[in-house]
């Protein structure tokens, strides 16, 4: 009986898990046994996980405009209405040279922004950013590569005044 019940409904509904199928039946073991028998337990898919980047120790940089650091704030205004900043600071004498404040920054619109700063500034030689998918996208990582841009990566949520002298 539990055979040819577990049978028709797998055969109606492709998916139907273990659990749905005991609400069926109501005998876990016998459920269990003859589920397993038939071949019904599909494989767990697992969220699929990238391989971190090695974080870099941080070092005191030599002059200024050789490397700047780059992070996003977000924050709300008084109707709830939700807007990030884009903040760009020089590492050597921790100048702010830029916040750009907007509801949304793809990488596309990153990179002009960085592009316009630079026309003031100068290319900086090293940026440090995070992990956040604006800055391991291809435009921005293609971006730093023409310009001659090595990238580098810190650890999340680490504040500036972690500095190795």
């Amino acid at each position: 009986m539990p055979i040819s019940l577990l049978s028709t409904s797998t055969d109606r509904h492709l998916r139907l898990g273990f659990p749905k199928c005991f609400n069926h039946i109501r005998n876990h073991r016998q459920v269990y046994r003859v589920y397993c028998e038939l071949k019904l337990n599909l494989r767990v898919k697992r969220k699929q996980r990238f391989a971190p980047r090695c974080p870099e120790k941080l070092s005191v940089p030599n002059r200024q405009g050789e490397c700047w650091s780059m992070d996003f704030m977000s924050d709300s205004s008084r109707n709830q209405r939700h807007f990030r900043t884009f903040n760009v600071i020089d590492d050597f004498n921790h100048e702010a040279l830029d916040i750009d404040i907007t509801v949304s920054l793809p990488a596309g619109r990153i990179t002009r922004y960085l592009d316009k700063l630079a026309e003031y500034h100068g290319y900086p030689l090293k940026i440090r950013v995070d992990n956040e998918s604006e800055f391991t996208g291809n435009t921005f990582t293609n971006w730093a590569k023409s310009r001659g841009i090595t990238i580098r990566v810190h650890q999340p949520r680490q504040p500036i005044s972690k500095w190795v002298y």
